[in-house]
């Protein structure tokens, strides 16, 4: 059975709510928490992205049955999402929905896809997934790890496979900004490095999945000497959250044709312009001069 949503109701709502709290994008928040769902509330949410409009008349009972699941499991569902009240949940959807954020929610590639539709599809996902930023990355997660970065003796900074790439950005970054670090993504020189940190260095770590035993090992070691570790991960339950003393979670919307790590390396480079910015904002005058020096000595390799 549909419910009519009360036009009355959902005004008196937004307009309560409009003091304590802001509208959220209900199909962002779907995204970037996708990952931490159930299989059974992932079918909740793949019945609201596919049938929003239809949702926001809808009681809870028929969401429950639409998605073949049962009422617990859309509370859960609600609950995962940072939402005590369904009412509450259908007002921010319509609100989502008003605003046009519904295009091309999963974006997902169809076999018989031609060029230009993967085109389109692939920059609209990447698109969505800088929108996403703005709901999972932790605007004091950033200050906290900047901060702990420049008062930091010594930086070291790791990853295995793609993650290793991000590692070397930001090793490359922090040099050219002149703050000592090294980078590795060698299992052995990992352990050697982490083992020779102490209470006034840190430990950096790149992990789409938050579960490489290297990487986890790592944190460990330098953690035993006193470190600071930093975990920039997709998975905010993963084994790194839980073992960072600082995390910076990164999008993971999965696909089954692009690599779910993906859009979480691109918003990962993001997140280490973030530092970036932030440390020359720390003290500009003495970051511009790093950044000057290190521009001179690439410029000598420059025809």
């Amino acid at each position: 059975m549909r419910l009519p949503l009360d036009v009355a109701e959902i005004r008196m709502v937004m307009t309560m709510g409009e003091k304590k709290r802001r509208n959220k994008d209900v199909l962002a928040l779907i995204r970037t928490n996708y990952c931490i769902l159930s299989d059974s509330q992932k079918r909740v949410a793949d019945y609201v992205a596919a049938n929003a409009e239809l949702v926001m008349t809808t009681s809870l009972v028929d969401l429950a049955e639409g998605s073949n699941v049962s009422e617990p499991t859309v509370f859960r569902f609600l609950r995962k999402l940072g939402y005590d009240s369904y009412q509450v949940f259908r007002v921010d959807l319509a609100q989502t929905l008003a605003e046009g954020k519904d295009d091309n929610f999963y974006s997902e590639i169809d076999e018989l896809d031609d060029a230009r539709c993967i085109r389109d599809k692939v920059l609209t996902s990447t698109a969505s997934c800088f929108d996403d930023g703005r709901h999972i990355i932790s605007a004091e997660s950033l200050e906290r790890a900047a901060d702990r970065i420049e008062k930091s003796r010594h930086i070291v900074t790791v990853g295995v496979g793609a993650s290793f790439c991000m590692a070397y950005d930001m090793y490359h970054k922090l040099m050219r900004l002149g703050i000592s670090s090294q980078v590795t993504n060698d299992t052995h020189m990992m352990n050697i490095l982490c083992s020779r940190l102490t209470a006034d260095d840190m430990l950096i770590c790149f992990s789409h999945s938050g579960e490489s035993r290297e990487v986890l090992d790592a944190m460990r070691i330098a953690q035993q000497g006193g470190a600071y570790t930093v975990a920039i991960t997709s998975y905010k339950n993963s084994t790194a959250t839980v073992l960072a003393d600082c995390c910076i979670l990164s999008s993971s919307h999965e696909t089954h044709y692009r690599a779910d790590s993906m859009t979480s390396r691109i918003l990962q480079l993001g997140i280490i312009d973030m530092l970036y910015i932030l440390l020359v904002l720390h003290d500009r005058d003495k970051r511009q001069a790093e950044i000057n020096k290190s521009r001179l000595a690439v410029a000598r390799n420059k025809t």
